[in-house]
């Protein structure tokens, strides 16, 4: 047979939808089965039996709990697909995502080119029947959304009907979650703390009457230090802390039956490298080194949901860490999820800020999803 009369494999029409070399994408593949993904893309049913084999030879992240979330692919959802021959919009990234071995995908908004099929903006009744039906022909499910929250305490009419109207689109979706992508509030003192633990215990009693575990996600910054105690300033606030962190402080007041969190790994591990002294009540500073893994593991199935973003350790930048595609940094993700407990129940969404190529390097985003699979499927523990 010649070879221009052979019909490519799935493979191989992968390779060439995300202009990957034959050297890089079979880099990303070795080892993995990613190749042997592709070639089963047609059959969308990794449930019962991959997942129990894939326990059986100590796989970290069973094949149907990996994901992505598409603000790293966010350049390849919005790009004109009248300019390329790349994926691009909701429908052939899912299309292509599918065919890496991803199965699952949180959203990040609902917005994409005007020039892809359904228009610019699906976040609609209407648009949430179509992206379950390109989900579905992609093999995937939705696990959450960073959307909407609402800005009023109390909540106002127009914020509740809002929220309510977003659950449903979830629902649709067929999300399991649904939450966003900043901290439940930016302040390190603890009386506006106990506000948001109220607000978002509010929050996640409508959410769980809809069916949905609502979440926040974290940075940095909340697990920093709560400041909790000693005098007060000029405005009647604290200004030491009891030791404890604030997203600490959430868990110990959020209700575990209606608010739920996703740890962002990295920003986790930021958190370790920026934040180990605090100013005692008596004035004394004492140093307490932050343990992402403890926190997870003390309470590990109020966490459904990571980011599993990696770093190169750089202690000359602020935050310790440069992101890179997971897999090819320092973090030890391998000893994360071996150890974090209740194994298979928790659902990793891949997360590369810095992915996108811009016009230099278009493809790149989804040829780093293609490798960071990769990797992913490769953690055994």
């Amino acid at each position: 047979m010649y070879e221009q009369d052979r019909e490519a494999t799935p493979a191989e029409t992968l390779q060439r939808r995300l202009g990957l070399s034959r050297r890089r994408f079979l880099g990303a593949a070795a080892s993995t089965g990613v190749a042997a993904a592709a070639a089963l893309a047609g059959a969308a049913t990794a449930s019962a039996a991959p997942a129990a084999s894939a326990a059986a030879n100590g796989v970290l992240v069973p094949p149907a709990k990996r994901g992505i979330i598409i603000y790293t692919v966010r350049d390849a959802i919005g790009r004109d697909p009248n300019s390329t021959d790349l994926p691009s919009g909701f429908r052939d990234v899912f299309l292509a995502l599918g065919e890496m071995g991803y199965r699952q995908v949180e959203f990040a908004g609902y917005t994409q080119h005007a020039n892809s099929p359904g228009g610019a903006n699906l976040g609609t009744i209407e648009g949430a029947h179509l992206l379950r039906s390109w989900l579905d022909d992609a093999g995937l499910v939705a696990q959450g959304n960073h959307g909407f929250i609402p800005s009023s305490w109390p909540l106002s009419r127009p914020d509740r009907d809002e929220f309510k109207r977003q659950l449903e689109i979830a629902n649709i979706i067929g999300m399991s979650h649904m939450g966003t992508g900043g901290d439940p509030t930016g302040s390190p003192y603890k009386a506006d703390w106990d506000v948001a633990a109220d607000k978002w215990n509010a929050m996640g009693t409508i959410a769980q009457a809809a069916g949905i575990k609502l979440y926040t996600h974290n940075h940095h910054e909340a697990y920093s230090f709560l400041l909790d105690s000693g005098p007060l300033d000029a405005q009647g606030r604290p200004t030491r802390s009891s030791g404890i962190r604030r997203l600490e402080y959430f868990l110990r007041i959020s209700d575990p039956k209606s608010v739920w969190l996703e740890m962002d790994i990295f920003w986790a591990h930021v958190a370790q490298f920026r934040y180990k002294t605090y100013t005692a009540p008596d004035g004394s500073q004492q140093e307490d080194v932050f343990n992402p893994l403890r926190v997870v593991q003390n309470q590990t199935k109020r966490f459904p949901l990571f980011h599993a973003k990696d770093g190169d350790s750089n202690p000359a930048s602020a935050d310790g860490y440069d992101m890179v595609p997971f897999g090819e940094g320092d973090i030890d993700y391998q000893n994360f999820f071996a150890n974090m407990g209740a194994k298979g129940y928790h659902n990793p969404m891949y997360e590369q800020d810095n992915a996108p190529g811009g016009a230099a390097h278009p493809g790149q985003s989804l040829e780093f999803a293609a490798e960071s699979y990769a990797a992913m499927a490769r953690l055994r523990g």
